[in-house]
């Protein structure tokens, strides 16, 4: 009985994943195309932090290769545990110095960088086996005190210093606004950023990525320009707390 119900639970999970999948996906569409805008240009990242490999490898199977992780340790796991699937995994969290080499180790990209010393760390610690870490510089767009990012206003000379360090590739800036249900509020926050973004592309970044809106906004962020979407709600429910936030 209880493999039974353990086969029972883990089907609802994988066909309840599956339709947010498709939802997700589609609204993503609908968001694109009501700004001109080609959905294919707008990638989905699944916020599966909290989650257990099932949950991702439910969302693999419905074709998603790009998970987002918050927490080291756990990511370490789920890397582990699913390591037969070619999957591209992101860090999103808040980057502690004493896990800077495992975050250079593991991932493809990370969105949190926004402190030269952590930059600096993360390229040193980068195996030259793997190619440029892939990071995203985080702007602290709402200059909330309890938010990690940098001040839009040293955001810049931030990005140089990085983009000068060897083994990263600065692709771009991510931003997680103060939560708003006003949209009006939510077009605001991502318009500052891309506004950001331009800048610093008109003085000769060359960046390439906006990595913004989340379950709840994500249609004003594609509006503004957002090219990396960090879905997680919307896709595998709500989560509990996991020890690493405690």
């Amino acid at each position: 009985m209880g493999s039974e119900n353990y086969e029972a639970s883990a089907y609802r999970i994988m066909t309840t994943i599956a339709s947010n999948m498709q939802a997700v996906r589609t609204a993503i569409a609908v968001a694109a195309s009501k700004v001109g805008r080609d959905p294919d240009d707008v990638c989905l990242l699944a916020v599966s932090k909290n989650f257990p490999p099932d949950a991702l490898r439910a969302a693999y199977n419905e074709g998603q290769v790009c998970f987002a992780e918050s927490y080291v340790q756990e990511a370490l796991d789920k890397i582990a545990a699913l390591q037969e699937l070619v999957v591209e995994w992101h860090f999103i969290g808040p980057i502690q110095s004493n896990k800077t080499r495992a975050i250079a180790e593991n991932f493809s990209w990370v969105h949190s960088v926004d402190r030269l010393k952590v930059a600096e760390r993360l390229s040193g610690q980068r195996p030259l086996t793997l190619p440029p870490l892939q990071v995203c510089l985080q702007v602290n767009i709402s200059k909330e005190a309890s938010k990690s990012g940098v001040a839009a206003i040293e955001a810049e000379e931030l990005a140089r210093a990085i983009s000068k360090l060897p083994n990263l590739r600065l692709r771009g800036l991510m931003a997680v606004p103060e939560p708003s249900d006003d949209v009006a509020e939510q077009h605001d926050s991502f318009a500052q950023l891309r506004r950001l973004y331009e800048q610093m592309n008109r003085h000769g970044l060359n960046l390439d990525t906006l990595s913004m809106g989340m379950s709840h906004d994500f249609a004003a962020a594609i509006a503004e320009g957002a090219t990396m979407v960090r879905i997680g709600t919307a896709i595998f429910g709500e989560r509990l707390k996991n020890k690493e936030q405690l």
